[in-house]
């Protein structure tokens, strides 16, 4: 709920005064040629502008200084509202960038020498691929690595603006830890695993500044698109003279000049570079970090998505749902045993068995005096309680059945096995209990799916998204719980290499696979999937392999992702397709105006009634520049995005972009004509 309150507010303080001021000086600092150079229709814009500027000094033709100075003064604010929407989709991200900054700057790392007991305080980026150094109580972590030693409460507010610590300790899939983030508690040896310039916070700071923004496949394709128009309208403009030579007329150069430039795509070539640091900037703000524009746009395109079962579809604790009692037994006295057993449990599970016999059975039994607890371990799997002559114990079903030699073939045992498979087909988990080597029955576990998660993958088919589970349950456990989340399919007993396979599979019969994984194991099929989506808490490996990484380490994140990514792609076809109706309507006010003089016919062309041929040309000019800011709130923000299949999205695309670009020109492009008209400025 913050989170949203947080984006809600970012998005109403878009231009706001510590935004807008920098963004307005940046824009004039792009106009640099070799910054305009990287985007083609722009840098043509500002030529024509320079060379309208250079027609106004000289006054070689029969058009007023006043009318040319419009032109070169709309022109050049043209190609700056570019700029400024480009300046400020990057401004965004500044502050978080100087806060990051701020916290790089500040790191110092207590390298420990070859005896490990001593240690060198030395600046972070001066450490390098291997040193170990200490970190302890109130201590920034200097640089990414692993921890090699200990175990430490981290707070990683800094990165992913949560306050609640986590837990890293050596080994498993919770070692890795980042830079700039604080030991709260205890202290850990951490070897560092990236060069100085290259690490998690020097990427978040090159991803937020836009500053290493490289563009994506479709970012490139629709610009080179974008070029190929441009120069065939510049050979079209190019022949104009030529051709009212021909009729005995002439064509003043300002007049083809702003031809051209209400003739080339200005609107989304101004606004292109802007929507995809924005789109990059909205998954900071979502606090996921991706490494690249490819794996966002990917995201819009995904047509698999691989979850993993625990943490994601599920709570990812089992939770105790029911008391099942065989041989005559009592569901009170199993439910009475089984509270018995688990009061020293503290694990999730153990809580919820406690919880349930209180609940259903009204039990308020304490723990007996001189009781001795029965700690469960990996061998016996098996854990329980001992007080005067009783024994309890709870466990696996097989465990409990060693653990009592002789009540296997018993008819209770019998009944049990039955009772536990009927458990598993269920999508369950289940726990044995025997008192004094007497079976009891079993408690039902189950596995708890997230609220609302199957309406979520409800939304996931209506994009057109096939869900798949992956877990390491049999397959009974998997095909129940994959039909109560509502998911399309199910991987059960998965090992990494099927994993790997599944991937595959799906990628040989051209889908696009997203997958998020947190450990070691998940790396290659993260290093596979299309996006890759790791855990901010899962293993270095983890987080190399993948091409995005979750600050939060909330797998079902990966939905929004998936929204995000296509909300990318639609805010660029809209505009797209807005710009390109757009030009079309600004071709009926110029065309008609420039050529009415040569084709008295063409007159009939003036469908708006614009009052005189150079009021026409100059309208055109200024709704050509206006457009672009108006656009920018769009641009930045993105356009709303519902889950919807592919054609009703289509159509409502070209139906609310298509036609409201095809009439937006003509009913502006008249009221700007009025007001031209009624100022006398043309």
């Amino acid at each position: 709920m913050a989170k949203a309150q947080t984006q809600k507010s970012s998005a109403k303080s878009l231009f706001t005064a510590d935004l807008v001021v920098p963004a307005i000086k940046a824009s004039f600092l792009k106009l640099n040629p070799r910054e305009l150079v990287r985007n083609p229709v722009m840098f043509v814009t500002a030529a024509v502008a320079a060379l309208m500027t250079i027609l106004l000094v000289i006054g070689h033709d029969d058009l007023t200084f006043a009318f040319k100075a419009q032109l070169a003064v709309w022109l050049w604010l043209t190609v700056l509202f570019g700029t400024f929407a480009e300046a400020l989709a990057e401004g965004r991200g500044k502050a978080q960038a100087a806060s990051l900054r701020a916290t790089k700057a500040e790191l110092v790392a207590k390298r420990l020498k070859g005896d490990g007991r001593q240690f060198d305080n030395v600046p972070a980026s001066r450490l390098k691929v291997g040193d170990v150094v200490l970190v302890e109580t109130n201590d920034l972590i200097p640089s990414d690595g692993e921890v090699v030693s200990g175990v430490a409460s981290v707070n990683e507010a800094a990165i992913t603006g949560e306050s609640a610590p986590v837990i890293r300790e050596a080994g498993g899939d919770r070692s890795a830890v980042t830079a700039g983030t604080r030991v709260i508690s205890d202290e850990i040896r951490v070897k560092v695993t990236v060069e100085p310039g290259k690490g998690f916070l020097d990427r978040m700071i090159a991803l937020v500044e836009g500053a290493e923004r490289q563009k994506t496949p479709n970012e490139v394709a629709l610009t080179i698109l974008l070029v190929g128009l441009t120069i065939i309208f510049l050979i079209a403009v190019g022949t104009i003279p030529g051709f009212a030579s021909y009729v005995g007329g002439s064509i003043p150069v300002a007049i083809l000049a702003a031809l051209l430039i209400t003739l080339i795509p200005t609107t989304i070539a101004a606004l292109l570079s802007a929507i995809g640091i924005a789109g990059m900037d909205r998954l900071v703000r979502f606090n996921v970090l991706a490494k690249s524009g490819r794996a966002v746009e990917a995201a819009g395109d995904v047509d698999v998505l691989l979850l993993d079962k625990t943490g994601t579809i599920t709570i990812g604790d089992r939770q105790a749902a029911e008391f099942r009692s065989v041989g005559g037994t009592s569901d009170a006295e199993l439910a009475e045993a089984a509270l018995l057993a688990s009061l020293a449990d503290e694990t999730p599970e153990g809580r919820s068995i406690v919880v349930l016999a209180r609940d259903r059975f009204n039990l308020q039994r304490p723990m007996p005096q001189g009781a001795e607890v029965i700690p469960f371990t990996a061998q016996t799997r098996v854990s329980g309680v001992r007080f005067g002559d009783t024994s309890i114990q709870k466990g696996a079903v097989d465990s409990i059945l060693r653990a009592n030699e002789g009540s296997g073939a018993t008819a209770a045992a019998t009944e049990l096995r039955r009772i536990t498979d009927e458990i598993a087909r269920a999508g369950g988990t289940p726990l044995a209990v025997a008192k004094d080597g007497r079976l009891l029955g079993a408690i039902f576990l189950k596995d708890v799916v997230k609220a609302g998660i199957r309406e979520r993958f409800g939304e996931l088919r209506t994009m057109g998204i096939r869900t798949v589970m992956i877990t390491g349950d049999n397959p009974l456990t998997a095909a129940a719980i994959a039909a109560e989340a509502g998911v399309d399919d199910f991987l059960a007993q998965a090992t990494p290499e099927d994993k790997l396979a599944l991937i595959r599979k799906e990628q040989q019969g051209g889908k696009l696979v997203a997958m998020c994984g947190d450990g070691t194991n998940d790396a290659p099929a993260l290093a596979q999937a299309d996006v890759g989506v790791a855990m901010n808490t899962g293993t270095q490996a983890a987080r190399e392999a993948g091409n995005m990484v979750d600050l939060d380490s909330d797998p079902t994140k990966l939905i929004e992702v998936v929204g995000l990514g296509k909300q990318l792609l639609m805010t660029r076809g809209a505009l797209t397709t807005f710009s390109v109706a757009n030009d079309v309507a600004k071709y009926f006010a110029i065309i008609p105006a420039m050529f009415v003089a040569l084709y008295p016919g063409l007159g009939v062309l003036n469908v708006m009634g614009l009052a005189t041929p150079q009021s026409a040309i100059l309208s055109a000019i200024i709704f050509n520049a206006i457009i672009i800011p108006l656009l920018v709130p769009l641009a930045l923000r993105g356009v709303a995005y519902k889950p919807m299949a592919a054609g009703p999205l289509l159509a409502r695309n070209l139906a609310v972009y298509g036609l409201g670009g095809l009439l937006a020109p003509f009913v502006g492009i008249k009221l700007i004509d009025l007001v031209v008209g009624g100022l006398g400025l043309a």
